[in-house]
């Protein structure tokens, strides 16, 4: 038994998300699929990120177990075989059976894409149209509240009843103009269910005006339950960039 890693890259618009559902099209299912039509095994295959509906993935990790001989490299190219253009496997390779595609895991790097330009129907599938300027200043002002170590309760889009820690570390939080885009970079140890969408979300209204920059600090401790949670922003305009593993991975929920 030999423990296989894939990076995987998808746009999200027709898959209703990284894990699987039953009757529906998601990341998790496709890629368990092509992988027993290729070694007949039924594997169970381990994502790092569970991303939301609607939304990519330039850098998904995930991992499976398989008696399969198949030379690792092997792998992208036999399951690229079985997938739909708008999934890939962009490289595979063996690692240890310690490793852990979602444990194992130091940070994830998200990105989240609003315009301020004119609507085009060539990028509308991965940015948010929102259609006017923005006040970058304010929003970078306010990004820096959200950096650390905080209790993100009121960034979630629905708290998992499973889920009773909602403190989080952010490494990192970036607001910058690119062209007629906003791209809002963010580096953490996990996230929270719609934590990423939420977040652009503040931003997004701090940036056109209709929340004070000082507010968006405010919601990361009790007043949280005084003030107007922040919107959740559309999927489509959230993209898993990267997943990062020390040289030594091991399993850092200690």
């Amino acid at each position: 038994m030999k423990r296989i890693q894939l990076v995987v890259s998808y746009d999200g618009t027709e898959f209703c998300g990284w894990a699987a559902q039953t009757g529906q099209r998601t990341v998790q299912s496709t890629l368990r699929e092509a992988v027993r039509r290729i070694s007949g095994e039924e594997i169970e295959i381990v994502g790092a990120s569970r991303t939301d509906s609607g939304a990519h993935a330039k850098g998904q990790v995930c991992h499976f177990d398989s008696e399969v001989n198949i030379e690792p490299e092997k792998w992208a190219r036999v399951i690229n075989k079985l997938l739909e253009p708008d999934i890939a496997v962009l490289t595979s390779k063996w690692v240890s059976g310690e490793f852990h595609s979602r444990f194992s895991a130091q940070d994830r790097f998200y990105r989240y894409r609003i315009s301020t330009g004119v609507r085009d129907p060539i990028r509308s599938r991965f940015v948010h149209e929102y259609g006017r300027e923005l006040d970058i200043p304010k929003m970078q002002t306010a990004a820096r509240a959200l950096q650390g170590d905080h209790d993100f309760k009121a960034f979630t889009e629905e708290l998992d009843p499973g889920v009773e820690n909602t403190r989080r570390i952010l490494y990192s939080l970036e607001v910058r103009r690119i062209r007629d885009e906003v791209w809002v970079d963010v580096v953490g140890t996990a996230f929270l269910r719609g934590m990423m969408r939420r977040m652009a979300g503040a931003l997004l209204e701090t940036g056109r005006g209709y929340r004070p920059v000082e507010e968006v600090g405010r919601l990361l401790g009790e007043e949280r339950n005084n003030l107007q949670w922040p919107v959740v922003l559309p999927a489509k305009g959230l993209c898993l960039m990267r997943v990062r593993y020390g040289r030594h991975p091991k399993d850092n929920r200690t």
